[in-house]
């Protein structure tokens, strides 16, 4: 497969670096001021092409000025520089220095060099430009997100190198459940970039056969970066890593860090002294030279999707590292996504998983109840449940869909949601004795009555895992219970005959494996309304029974029907057919999609707008806004993913043009994770 065709299945625009072929500058009237640009018999004026922080749409690119001879430091690419533009002192990045511009004006000069460091590579610079296009952002909304704060303190020591020892030789042990695992270490030794869609099983912990991925990687004298979803997972990767590197071949990334921290862990791989990255989303931007592998673990999670605009997936950022410099793709996970498998079934990546008698061995066996008795309304503690937690010899593991106590309340005689009479949000009980409260404006409700029938008896339709706790206690007096969820999620469970109720996300490992795993009210996890409902709720599914020990039970209770993916340990087919339904909803990841919300008076006019020659217009809807706030609307946009570029570069004229025009932005998300 060509280039090309690699950008055009991650709908990405095949431009080169801005470094290589800049887009035309100019100084506008918003622009800095200007100094006199010199005539032709004068000496030439050195010029300095500057990324100037701002988020303004219709000013997304670069800048010439004029570099003063008696600049000291002289600036560098990559380095940061201050700039007067519309008036002020603002930041950049210088990105190129030559002896000409293109622009027919006058040049104003550098105001300052801040560092001599260079913090921007042409690399992370180039990728940076084609992910804002990509989401339609702007080059310094990602730039913020590439490259952290600067610490001056940290920046004038040195960095740590990595030690300059013989590497240790790589072991395949990790790999042999699955065929074409040594394979793949094989090629990565020798230089090779394959790019693959790993299904990990439990009981073989998928830190430490990435770990040996990124060790053969780096046999080979080439970098790796390796991104996991959140800090519980970043301590135990971090700690493998470090086992099978080596200390000191790698370092940690993440928005969670310290500034000075995290800034000393950029500077060693800026610098070029470390070549190893592990972290968060902040780590897919890292500047590692000589990059071979990009490897992301549990690609589903919601925490890769960065929350402020671009909205950029760590994902699809990894995805297009790999197409420009050519390195290997490692996506792992015990789920499957539908992106994943899409990039299996377009033959860009291929997929390695373990036999069927290999699958069905390690994982739990799972027995499926709808919680009833005798064709009654189901229990709240199955039978099923509790005899399989009765005869478990060792830790249980109950995942519970919600956090909290009584996360809802209802009316007892009529069923109709009890809501606050402040604000209209819902209410919820936080404990036994708790008095009702608004979960929007906390006012306390303890003389609630229905306006549908007057009652004054609640009822909670939806159960958190601190109530499910009080009944298991009641149930099993015998067992110790621990919660995890929210605020406090335990990393390691206690050993024994512990009862361990989590909520999703939240489960904690335990040595050896828990004995049962209980995924209870799996019904809750299918109602919402979303796009990713099924994926995501079978991606928590599969991580929950990955903790299981080797031929442990589990017990799911809701419908048999919807859970055989389960049943049948297949996350590959489960993914398959979710493509399949997205490829005829004509949905992401085989179409691509844009959400615009905003006021109504501004998202009307853009329903009769030209976008791209496929696109479909969705809408306008009204969106769910609190009491007293304006009422804003969403327009959805869908096209075809070859219009992908077409329809990011119409979304940024319009962005452009409300900036130009002194208007708010509208909030646009690209295929966004959740709509």
């Amino acid at each position: 497969m060509t280039t090309s065709d690699q950008l055009e299945l991650l709908a990405l625009p095949p431009s080169p670096p801005p470094t290589t072929q800049p887009p035309p500058t100019t100084q506008a009237a918003a622009g800095p001021e200007a100094a006199d640009q010199p005539g032709p018999d004068a000496e030439p004026v050195l010029v300095a092409r500057v990324a100037v922080d701002t988020p303004l749409p219709h000013l997304d690119r670069l800048f010439d000025y004029a570099v003063p001879p008696e600049l000291d430091p002289q600036p560098v690419p990559g380095c940061r520089v201050k700039v007067r533009f519309a008036g002020r002192l603002t930041d950049g990045f210088v990105v190129g220095v030559g002896g000409g511009s293109s622009h027919q004006g006058r040049l104003a000069p550098l105001a300052k060099v801040v560092s001599a460091e260079p913090v921007l590579s042409p690399e992370v610079l180039g990728l940076a430009r084609e992910v804002a296009d990509r989401w339609a952002g702007t080059l310094s909304d990602v730039l913020r997100l590439a490259v952290p704060p600067r610490q001056a303190r940290v920046e004038a020591r040195p960095s740590t190198p990595a030690p300059e020892g013989p590497l240790p030789d790589v072991d395949d042990e990790a790999w042999h459940l699955w065929p074409d695992g040594p394979t793949l270490l094989t090629s990565l030794e020798s230089g090779g970039a394959p790019r693959v869609v790993w299904e990990a099983l439990p009981l073989r912990d998928p830190a430490v056969a990435v770990a040996e991925a990124v060790l053969a990687t780096l046999r080979s004298g080439r970098g790796s970066v390796v991104c996991v979803p959140d800090a519980r997972d970043l301590d135990h990767w971090d700690t493998v890593l470090g086992s099978v590197l080596g200390d000191g071949r790698h370092v940690v990334l993440s928005s969670a860090q310290k500034p000075a921290e995290r800034y000393r862990a950029f500077l060693a791989v800026a610098r070029g002294e470390v070549s190893v990255v592990l972290g968060t989303r902040a780590a897919a931007f890292a500047p590692v030279r000589q990059l071979g592998l990009v490897a992301l673990w549990d690609d589903g999670d919601d925490l890769y999707v960065e929350p402020r605009a671009p909205y950029l997936h760590t994902r699809e950022v990894l995805l297009t590292r790999a197409v420009r410099e050519d390195t290997a793709l490692l996506l792992a996970g015990y789920a499957r996504t539908a992106e994943g498998q899409s990039l299996v079934a377009s033959g860009w990546a291929r997929s390695v998983r373990a036999e069927a008698v290999t699958r069905r061995r390690a994982w739990p066996r799972l027995a499926v109840t709808d919680g009833s008795v005798a064709g009654g309304a189901p229990a709240r503690l199955p039978h099923e449940v509790f005899a399989a937690v009765r005869r478990a010899d060792g830790p249980v593991l109950v995942q519970v869909p919600r956090r909290g106590y009584r996360t809802s309340l209802a009316c007892q005689d009529c069923r109709t949601p009890a809501r606050c009479t402040t604000c209209e949000g819902p209410l919820a009980q936080s404990g036994r004795d708790a008095q009702p409260t608004c979960r929007w404006c906390g006012a306390a409700a303890p003389h609630w009555s229905c306006r549908t029938c007057g009652s004054h008896r609640l009822r909670a339709p939806v159960v958190g895992q601190l109530r499910t706790a009080e009944e298991y206690a009641a149930a099993f007096p015998g067992r110790e219970v621990v919660t995890s969820g929210g605020a406090d999620v335990l990393a390691v469970a206690p050993e024994g005959d512990v009862l361990v109720l989590a909520t999703p996300g939240a489960e904690p490992r335990v040595a050896g494996g828990y004995a049962l795993v209980v995924l209870m009210d799996t019904w809750l996890a299918l109602g919402r309304d979303d796009l990713r409902v099924l994926e995501e709720a079978h991606r928590r599914w599969f991580n929950a029974l990955a903790l299981a020990r080797e031929r442990a039970d589990a017990v799911a209770v809701g419908d048999p029907a919807l859970l055989q993916g389960l049943v049948r340990a297949d996350p590959a087919g489960l993914a398959e057919r979710e493509l399949a339904e997205r490829s005829e909803a004509h949905l992401p990841p085989v179409a691509r999609v844009a959400v615009l919300e905003g006021p109504v008076a501004d998202v009307a006019p853009l329903v009769d707008a030209r976008w791209t020659p496929s696109t479909e217009v969705l809408g306008p809807v009204p969106t769910s806004t609190r009491p007293g706030e304006p009422v804003h609307e969403r327009l959805v946009l869908r096209a075809p993913r070859r219009e992908g570029p077409a329809l990011a570069a119409a979304l940024k004229d319009v962005q452009a043009a409300r900036s130009a025009a002194k208007q708010p932005p509208l909030r646009v998300r690209v295929d966004p994770h959740a709509f």
